[in-house]
């Protein structure tokens, strides 16, 4: 939502992004917005106020959906059964919004369950107006994991939606209604963000209990992998890197950066310590119970992990732990920091990411580009994104593993420390590669493109 509008050409399209007016949005960004309209909108049985302000940021016009009632908390997320009705208000006040602010789009570009409502909404009742009646719709799913769902009486009550619309082919699921199956369902085309992703969510493992409908529709779903912003994360510019480098030079500058944040943090300054880092939500889909399988082991070796994440307590509190075990080895950071991020990515020899599932990740796209040989289990868009290292063939831009499996993953780890140690030179020709990878939004963005081309025509 951040960079594809970006990136996207302008000539070509006209993007603009509709968002919730949250109340956490910093202040810089608000005193930008100006007042668009205001309406009363039917939501079942309610009648909600609906405002909308207008920003303009780096060229793209962004609309956001004003009302304190729904958008007022601390979080943009919060629970559950409070969320069913906050995004079933937003995606029905996006639709009604539409006409009011000058702008009659081609496509609707719909993201996650929290927007799952929009195709429902715009099949039932906004097709009948002219307005409407061309429109298409593309569902994007980011994580299948996260389906919003709650029971069927009260996302009933919520919507105003006719009994018609709670069955087996539409949103019900299992007894619950289900945001996210009804926006597959009733939308034109499925994206999902990377194209091995797209193929696990057909099978059951992955398919959190919708791969029947997912192989169903497996005619309109596409995998496009996401990329990042190479302006955002460049080793060249990156103001919070100690030392800055690039292509050329980091042989010698990026060994700079490992001592300073051994210093920084605490850990003994030794270049011959294999330096890994994490940068994660903590959590089980991250695969983090093979780390706490293996640690004891890990910490015994000539190895150093730098943690920063927050997320479950029972991932928390174990490398917590760690740290206070092995201070010289271990150094956790449960918090999110922008700017320790970068310098994790800038100054760590390897990057860990032994995912149970990840639909697309970004930590290993910008672990390339810093020169910072990614570890992966082979999954989703990890395994579209990570080639694994072959010795005798000279090529690979990182080391992978493919059975969820503990010592299977401490293998990879310690494979890549006899290659960091004993064979400097194929060490050095894995980052070579790894860096010059594009995998900025250029090459997603034309992909989406063909995407919007192809259901207009």
């Amino acid at each position: 939502m951040g960079a594809l509008p970006k990136y996207v050409d302008k000539n070509k399209y006209d993007i603009r992004v509709m968002l919730p007016m949250f109340k956490i949005i910093p202040k810089e960004l608000k005193e930008k917005m100006v007042y668009k309209t205001q309406f009363y909108m039917e939501l079942a049985w309610r009648s909600q106020y609906v405002g909308v302000f207008e920003a303009e940021v780096a060229g793209i016009h962004f609309y956001f959906i004003d009302n304190e009632y729904y958008f007022n908390g601390h979080t943009p997320y919060g629970n559950i059964y409070e969320d069913v009705e906050k995004f079933a208000y937003f995606c029905k006040a996006c639709l009604s919004a539409l006409p009011l602010i000058g702008f009659q789009p081609d496509i609707l570009h719909c993201h996650d369950w929290q927007t799952g409502l929009i195709p429902v909404y715009h099949k039932d009742s906004f097709i009948r107006g002219d307005y409407f009646k061309n429109m298409k719709s593309i569902m994007t799913i980011h994580n299948f994991k996260y389906q919003g769902v709650w029971d069927v009486k009260t996302v009933k009550d919520i919507t105003g939606l006719p009994d018609s619309y709670f069955t087996p082919d539409k949103l019900e699921a299992y007894g619950a209604a289900n945001y996210l199956k009804g926006g597959i369902v009733y939308a034109d085309r499925v994206t999902t963000v990377s194209k091995t992703y797209a193929k696990e969510i057909k099978t059951p493992f992955y398919g959190e209990g919708l791969d029947g409908l997912m192989r169903a529709k497996a005619r309109q779903i596409f995998g496009i992998l996401n990329g990042i912003d190479y302006d955002e994360y460049n080793p060249e510019t990156d103001i919070y890197l100690y030392y800055k480098y690039n292509t050329k030079n980091y042989r010698k500058e990026k060994p700079k950066n490992k001592r300073n944040i051994q210093k920084e943090l605490g850990l003994p300054m030794d270049e011959k310590k294999f330096l890994i880092g994490i940068v994660s939500r903590l959590t089980d889909q991250k695969g983090l119970d093979l780390i706490d399988y293996i640690m004891e082991e890990l910490c015994t070796e000539d190895t150093q992990l730098i943690v920063l994440g927050t997320g479950d307590m029972r991932y928390e509190n174990m490398f917590r732990h760690y740290n206070w075990k092995y201070p010289d080895r271990v150094s956790s950071h449960i918090f999110y920091s922008d700017e320790l991020a970068h310098k994790i990515y800038g100054s760590c020899d390897s990057f860990l990411m032994p995912s149970l599932f990840e639909p697309c990740g970004l930590s290993q796209l910008i672990s390339l580009r810093y020169g910072t040989v990614p570890i992966v289990r082979e999954t989703g868009g990890l395994q579209d994104t990570i080639e694994p290292y072959n010795e005798f063939e000279s090529t690979g831009t990182g080391f992978s593993f493919h059975n969820y499996n503990a010592h299977e993953m401490l293998h990879s780890i310690r494979y890549a420390k006899d290659i960091f140690f004993h064979k400097k030179r194929e060490w050095n020709k894995i980052i070579d590669r790894g860096m010059a990878k594009d995998f900025s939004w250029n090459y997603a963005v034309k992909q989406y493109e063909e995407l919007y081309t192809s259901l207009l025509s």
